[in-house]
């Protein structure tokens, strides 16, 4: 009877197991919307572990364009570059302090955010607009993720390293399709610097198959 007991509740478990759903989900309950946000102290994290989880918290106030949360990140004094695609272009790549970001995100002003691969045709978009269809075009709640390692590259030029050197970046990494060749994987890649004994976004760089 012992033994029948014991296998009804090994079944229960694997069972259990197979009903979770591994897919990453967004919880909103820790993402604050006011001026807060999560501590990633050096000193109680390591490093990696530290922007790891600072990572994903920006991974979810993105998807659920909790802007006012993003704000929180970007660091106090150099601010944060958006760049298109891996090459990092200071001349063309969009770059905000974070009191502008605060001021614009919520309006419909529109801003030149590069230009587009293969035609050259400028890209302009709202704040709003650009986190929605450019910078989170893919779910990247979902993706492979990376600490200071490339897992997406193309015949993009990537420069991350020679712009932000002495920096740590995480990379959020979507494989293309079969039916494509694979060639429609997409990346997204934060850039952090250290101030005052917290971890800030500098960069955020989106990759993706380029011709």
């Amino acid at each position: 009877m012992k033994k029948v007991f014991a296998m009804a509740f090994i079944l229960a478990i694997l069972s259990c197991d197979k009903k979770q759903d591994k897919s990453p989900t967004v919880s909103t309950d820790n993402l604050k919307r006011s001026n807060e946000r999560s501590e990633t102290k050096k000193d109680s994290f390591s490093t990696e572990v530290a922007l790891k989880k600072t990572n994903d918290e920006l991974l979810q106030a993105l998807k659920v364009n909790y802007y006012d949360v993003f704000a929180n990140y970007i660091h106090p004094q150099k601010g944060v570059r958006f760049s298109m695609y891996a090459f990092v272009n200071k001349n063309e790549d969009k770059h905000f302090t974070k009191a502008d970001f605060q001021k614009y995100f919520p309006t419909k002003t529109v801003f030149t955010w590069g230009s587009r691969d293969g035609s050259g045709e400028i890209y302009k978009a709202t704040v709003d607009q650009y986190m929605k269809n450019w910078l989170f075009k893919k779910d990247f709640t979902k993706s492979e993720y990376s600490f200071n390692k490339f897992l997406g590259g193309g015949n993009s030029l990537n420069n991350l390293k020679e712009i932000y050197p002495d920096t740590n970046f995480t990379e959020n990494y979507i494989s293309g399709s079969e039916k494509n060749g694979g060639t429609d994987w997409n990346a997204l890649r934060f850039v952090f610097e250290e101030f005052e004994g917290k971890y800030y976004v500098v960069a955020v760089i989106n990759d993706e198959w380029t011709i």
